[in-house]
């Protein structure tokens, strides 16, 4: 129970890596708002996990709908010590010049911008407690990138520095900044990186991962519990590969 008494905000946490945070946040005693653009699905995991969640419907790529999630969590929990900038969406492989201004303003604004309006909302109230972790959900994409998603991997390698520069810069206001590098995995944006979602496609990418699957939301609940608790208090600025040794 190392989030004991800890509040969070977990965005994109209706489904996918979202929700395994989200579930392993309660589990590990965190009273959690569920923020997504899909406003329904969020509020049906706050309705199947009970007194610990509460639901928030958000765009995440909007200032107004950012003010309006962070002030809803911090009415409903009294203050906020974790943001977990885990929303993110893709374009379809295609190559770099393809990718249409309307596909590629999508993935810049939910992305990245999602990340200075989360901390432009949050962090002068983490800086008035003197505590707060933030986590952003970035990609092994950002790390080592394949063809033909370029954009988005361009987006997660900023989330990366994004990560550090954040670090560095809130380290001396008690906050620290990590973030997360996993490998694709059983989520609503699978088939979105592979093009197309057939048993060849799926042993093609997983010949890439040594361990020889895909990342699960408990691997990705597992990790965030870890980094954005207590025992991790030494550790900011980190970009943690959950990843299968895909990056080796």
């Amino acid at each position: 129970m190392q989030l004991t008494g800890k509040t969070a905000i977990v965005t994109g946490g209706a489904s996918g890596f979202g929700a395994g945070i989200v579930q392993a946040f309660v589990a590990q005693g965190a009273r959690v708002m569920i923020a997504d653009i899909n406003g329904k699905a969020a509020t049906a995991l706050a309705a199947q996990i009970g007194a610990q969640a509460i639901a928030q419907q958000v765009d995440v790529a909007n200032g107004s709908s950012v003010n309006a999630m962070a002030e809803a969590a911090i009415a409903a929990f009294g203050h906020v010590d974790i943001l977990v900038n885990n929303a993110g969406v893709t374009h379809m492989p295609t190559p770099l010049e393809d990718v249409s201004e309307d596909e590629f303003d999508r993935v810049l604004n939910v992305n990245v911008k999602s990340v200075y309006l989360t901390a432009r909302a949050l962090v002068p109230h983490m800086k008035s407690r003197a505590s707060g972790a933030i986590l952003n959900i970035a990609s092994t994409a950002g790390l080592s990138p394949r063809p033909n998603l370029n954009w988005y991997n361009a987006s997660k390698g900023w989330m990366i520095t994004a990560t550090k520069t954040m670090a560095v810069e809130l380290a001396p206001k008690g906050l620290r900044v990590n973030a997360l590098c996993p490998v694709a995995g059983e989520t609503p944006l699978l088939k979105s990186f592979m093009g197309e979602d057939t048993p060849e496609m799926r042993a093609r990418f997983l010949s890439t991962i040594p361990i020889g699957r895909f990342s699960t939301p408990d691997d990705m609940g597992s990790a965030a519990a870890f980094l954005c608790s207590d025992a991790a208090s030494m550790i900011t600025g980190v970009a943690l590969e959950v990843d299968g040794g895909r990056c080796i």
